[in-house]
């Protein structure tokens, strides 16, 4: 399986640098508990998706990256750490990132709150840049807040429709990526006109990107995923590669009558031959590409080499899902 290459988005390593110190200095606290939790993510380390789609979208309208963009692209990564501890909380998870999750360390109660202290150091970093971040970033917390509510309330549910799946991954997922190039474009002091089409980028972005993860959640196994495939189906959250599934003539009533008695671990593996079987996932690499051209004609419309490179990214994505397509890896374990 292709891994994200973010060095296909040329952002110069100075600016992650301070993106990395930004981070540590807005955590900062006399407590020492909440210092050690808050800083507990941000050690572990991650891919930095969302602060390097700000970077490029500021370079793709300035020669340079002036505070104003740090510190932006900073707050966005507080908002997806803090959704990763509440995640963690609802998930029940033990680990994240390759180290104990905050909740198995030191409790449900901590977690949360230690969440909410990184959505209050990223409102302050968005207030201090002025009332549209501030807003934009408050707007982009509530659509992620309904993405979730939305994925919360299909749970189980195998009549959930594919609108309701782009609903829900819009608000939870792409609404973020979004906001992470709409700010760096904004604190950069691009071009109206520049600010709205980067925008689009970065949301069509989180779109592939969210449709490559469930596909991996199906197909990919535990040693490319580095979890436990097929979470998502024991949690009830039936994504697009099951509602496509489901749709199939040939595998779709055996799925529904797993689906309808819940997915346990002993009935996973042939819910997951089905899915595979269906080629719904041939049907998730068309919608995905979808998204990717998009990307690319937008990025042809700004013609410059940022906008190209994440378009570049995107191609990355859809490789990742093409791996798995037609015949998936039902028998790669």
């Amino acid at each position: 399986m292709q891994p994200i290459n973010l060095n296909t988005v040329r952002v110069p390593g100075e600016d992650l640098e301070k993106i990395e110190a930004e981070l540590r200095l807005s955590v900062e606290t006399s407590d020492p508990v909440l210092s050690e939790v808050a800083t507990h993510l941000i050690e572990a380390g991650g891919k930095r998706i969302r602060p390097i789609l700000a970077l490029a979208a500021a370079r793709a309208v300035a020669k340079d990256a002036p505070i104003g963009v740090i510190r932006g692209a900073s707050a966005v990564e507080l908002v997806h750490l803090a959704s990763l501890y509440h995640d963690d909380v609802m998930d029940e998870a033990n680990e994240r990132r390759g180290v104990v999750s905050v909740n198995a360390r030191w409790g449900n109660l901590i977690a949360v709150v230690s969440g909410d202290f990184l959505l209050a150091r990223a409102a302050g970093i968005a207030a201090r840049l002025g009332s549209e971040i501030a807003e934009l970033l408050a707007d982009t917390l509530a659509e992620m807040c309904e993405g979730q509510i939305a994925e919360v309330k299909a749970g189980f549910n195998p009549d959930r429709t594919k609108e309701e799946y782009f609903h829900a991954i819009s608000g939870k997922t792409a609404s973020l990526m979004a906001t992470s190039a709409r700010i760096g474009a904004l604190t950069a002091q691009g071009e109206r006109s520049r600010v709205d089409l980067l925008t689009e980028i970065g949301h069509n972005f989180g779109m592939l990107f969210q449709i490559r993860d469930d596909v991996l959640d199906i197909a990919a196994n535990r040693q490319e995923l580095g979890k436990l495939p097929g979470q998502d189906l024991i949690e009830g959250v039936y994504n697009l590669p099951v509602i496509l599934a489901l749709e199939s003539s040939d595998v779709g009533a055996e799925l529904r009558a797993i689906l309808n008695d819940k997915v346990q671990e002993e009935t996973l593996p042939l819910a997951t031959k089905l899915i595979i079987k269906s080629k719904s996932i041939d049907g998730c690499y068309e919608i995905a590409a979808g998204y990717y051209q998009k990307t690319k004609e937008l990025a042809s419309d700004l013609a410059d080499p940022y906008s190209t490179s994440i378009a570049e990214l995107c191609l990355g994505l859809l490789g990742s899902i093409a791996e798995f397509r037609s015949t998936g890896t039902a028998a790669r374990s």
